[in-house]
C-alpha cells in the first residue's frame, strides 16, 4: 500500500468516523472502499462515452451496396478471409 495524507473538513471527519465505527472497519478502508467506487463510476461513465461515440456514427457512411442489412455476415466474412 501506499501511504497518503488528505484534508477532510471537520464535518466529514466527524462523519467518517461514525461511519466507520458503524461498519466496524478503519477509517482508512472506508475512503479505499470509496474511492473504488469512484474509480468504477468513472469507468462506467468513460465505456457510457465510448458506446455513444460509436453508435453515432451509424448510418454516416456509404457502401454503395443495399443489402447490408441482411447480408452483414457475409460482407464480414469477405473482409476477413485472407
Amino acid at each position: 500500500m501506499v501511504r497518503t495524507q488528505i484534508q477532510l473538513t471537520e464535518q466529514q471527519n466527524r462523519q467518517l468516523k461514525t461511519l466507520a465505527h458503524r461498519k466496524g472497519i478503519s477509517m482508512a478502508e472506508v475512503i479505499r472502499r470509496a474511492i473504488d467506487r469512484a474509480l468504477v463510476d468513472e469507468i462506467v461513465a468513460d465505456e457510457d462515452e465510448i458506446r455513444e461515440r460509436a453508435l453515432s456514427v451509424g448510418g454516416m457512411f456509404h457502401s454503395g451496396k443495399h443489402d447490408i442489412a441482411t447480408r452483414h455476415d457475409d460482407y464480414l466474412a469477405e473482409a476477413y478471409l485472407p
